[in-house]
């Protein structure tokens, strides 16, 4: 099965539940649940898969719950990370999902159990809070308890449908496909986070590639806005080849993509012991200070958020920022996270960030921290990327490649926003992996190529005033169509010459009605 022909899959399943349980929620809470029921699928299917090993001589699911000894559960917590008793697994729950009179204190006590299964164990944290918005007893769902059995059902049911294999094995991120298409056609008009800038997994892809280009082996990957984590999820799709010694780092300020980074790990068979999704605020309260440097950093960080910046004079002087001498601008934030990144990136690694365009131009603190960035070589490539890539804004928006071990003093400026480099789409234009494979090659060989990339002296962008615009460096193509001026001036006489043949015959039309 094609990713396409998945996402296409998994988006009628969701529309198929929506007809269900639409009429009583609003789409905020029904991207909740839905995404909910997904990880709860997974996490048993892929927990019976570990108990199983490989033998189809029996089923997990058809064991009694009270043949599981406290070894089993004990080394089964130690290598997974918590425990699910077999009556507790989704399959079993799913069967009986319409005629269960109890469908949502069952589901309660289920998933309690799932993250109380890892008190005590070093998995705790990582387990704990992860069914925290998949609320089954909550009047969101209906008034009464058989209300809420009855969309609780039509979710669970409804999850139960999708037909993927192993989910391991998809071509699509489930979660994060899930996810964007739930935001956008459900919860977009919601007050609470619709309209975020979900990252594309084409933008996804391009940026993981560019952060671990040519790293035989790297200690950890880190995103200091993690999201739904399909960022990491990324650099792990694409360099399994690749030695990752420490595993996957994030950080997340929102409660519900923080669960569903943390989804996203067990769901792509990320274990507990190989990530650390942690949540708060990555300017104010970094997580990871004793974890860094990092060899790879990916991130779309917010766009111009506001930040308490320099109302906060302890701030000057943190590590991250004093290097620059100035503070990111109170009511935009995005530079604070490029020095963020910066400040926990390794000699030899490469941090590639997705930042709005505005940051590259503006004077002020933006400009005094583009000044530190250029003097110090630290910025290997700026790419700008073609427009409407991402749902919620139409917006062309760059990547900043971020290195401590250039060669050279030279700065790369890409234009990938030409047709060229984009296939239109009904609703988003796409990165293709043909477009990511050209993009990444032009980054390689750092050669000018016409109207598409040129590497300029550092020298030459103090001269600018430190304008980092792609625009202001690679020449546009000329696009307009070329005119033969001869052709053109034959074709005015011909024109000239058959209006004055008109004009003739209309004076003598004239003439003759006038003589009558």
């Amino acid at each position: 099965m094609t990713s396409a022909i998945q996402r296409a899959e998994l988006q009628s399943q969701i529309r198929k539940i929506a007809n269900d349980v639409r009429g009583s929620l609003d789409g905020w809470d029904f991207k909740q649940y839905v995404l909910g029921a997904l990880f709860y699928r997974f996490i048993s299917e892929n927990f019976s898969d570990y108990i199983e090993g490989g033998d189809e001589s029996f089923k997990y699911a058809e064991f009694r719950d009270d043949i599981i000894t406290k070894e089993i559960k004990d080394d089964s917590i130690k290598t997974k990370g918590y425990f699910i008793y077999p009556s507790q697994l989704f399959t079993n729950v799913a069967k009986n999902a319409n005629t269960n009179e109890s469908l949502n204190t069952d589901l309660a006590t289920i998933f309690s159990s799932i993250e109380s299964s890892a008190n005590g164990y070093p998995s705790e944290q990582d387990i704990k809070g992860l069914f925290a918005d998949f609320d089954t007893t909550s009047n969101r769902l209906g008034n009464t308890v058989k209300d809420k059995n009855s969309r609780l059902a039509a979710v669970i049911k409804g999850v139960e449908g999708l037909d993927f294999g192993k989910f391991e094995d998809n071509h699509i991120d489930l979660l994060g496909d899930a996810y964007e298409y739930l935001i956008s056609n459900y919860a977009a008009n919601a007050r609470k986070s619709g309209g975020e800038f979900f990252t594309p997994q084409s933008v996804s892809k391009l940026i993981a590639k560019l952060a671990i280009h040519k790293q035989a082996t790297i200690n950890k990957i880190y995103d200091p806005a993690a999201g739904s984590g399909s960022l990491l999820l990324q650099a792990k799709k694409q360099f399994d080849e690749h030695i990752i010694e420490d595993g996957f780092y994030g950080q997340e300020i929102n409660h519900t993509t923080y669960n569903l980074a943390r989804m996203n790990m067990f769901l792509h068979n990320i274990n507990y012991d190989k990530f650390n999704i942690a949540l708060g605020n990555t300017l104010l309260e970094p997580c990871f200070d004793d974890e860094k440097p990092f060899d790879a950093i990916v991130s779309n960080p917010p766009y111009s958020i506001n930040w308490i910046g320099s109302d906060n004079p302890i701030l000057i002087n943190d590590e991250r920022f004093a290097p620059a001498g100035v503070l990111a601008p109170k009511s935009k934030a995005d530079f604070a996270f490029v020095l963020h990144c910066l400040s926990y990136l390794s000699s030899k690694g490469r941090a590639a960030i997705v930042c709005f365009p505005g940051i590259f131009y503006r004077g002020g603190a933006e400009q005094k921290i583009r000044k530190y960035l250029i003097d110090n070589n630290f910025i290997e490539t700026v790419i700008s990327l073609a427009p409407n890539l991402f749902y919620g804004t139409s917006i062309a928006v760059n990547i900043m490649v971020l290195s401590k071990h250039k060669s050279d003093t030279k700065t790369q400026f890409i234009d990938a926003s030409g047709e060229e480099f984009y296939k239109k789409a009904t609703n988003n234009n796409i990165l293709t992996e043909e477009h990511i494979e050209e993009i990444l090659r032009i980054f390689d060989i750092k050669e000018d190529i016409d109207h598409v990339s040129k590497s300029v002296d550092n020298d030459k962008i103090a001269e600018e005033n430190y304008n980092l615009s792609v625009s202001s460096y690679v020449e546009a193509k000329d696009t307009r169509e070329v005119i033969d001026i001869n052709v053109l001036n034959a074709e005015i006489k011909t024109t000239v010459s058959k209006i004055d043949m008109l004009r003739a015959e209309i004076d003598k039309i004239i003439s003759e009605i006038e003589v009558e």
